[in-house]
């Protein structure tokens, strides 16, 4: 393993690499934190705002272009940007299950998934955690 091709990438390549790894670490620690409490709204909003900069942030990269000089990851970013404002204001409404969903599901979704595939052959992480 080696970090040397994250930090010879472009800076917005490393930027949306360590908002992504803040946005899994922040999420773990979410997920393990009693839900409703002061704390978990402070580290909410810290993902939420993490989460967007993320979503925001990937549509800068255009490594892989399936549309033009975009690919199907950004279809995934427009949706953070939808539904993570969604879930926010599930939990402002005092619908906590649905709350709950949401988040989880951006989580599971747009963070374990993508940063996996992440993880494949010929993408940036692959060779950080490989080193080919």
């Amino acid at each position: 393993m080696s970090l040397a091709p994250l930090l010879h990438a472009p800076w917005l390549i490393l930027a949306h690499a360590v908002l992504a790894f803040a946005v899994f670490s922040l999420g773990l620690v979410q997920f393990a934190c009693p839900k409703g409490t002061i704390p978990h709204r402070v580290l909410g909003w810290s993902w939420v705002i993490l989460m967007i900069l993320v979503a925001l942030s990937s549509f800068g990269i255009h490594n892989r272009r399936e549309f033009g000089p975009f690919s199907w990851i950004h279809l995934l970013s427009l949706f953070v940007l939808f539904i993570v404002p969604l879930g926010v204001l599930m939990a402002r409404r005092h619908r906590e299950t649905r709350h709950g969903r949401i988040m989880t599901g951006v989580f599971v979704l747009g963070v374990l998934v993508t940063g996996a595939l992440t993880f494949t052959p010929g993408r940036l992480m692959h060779e950080v955690a490989f080193g080919d």
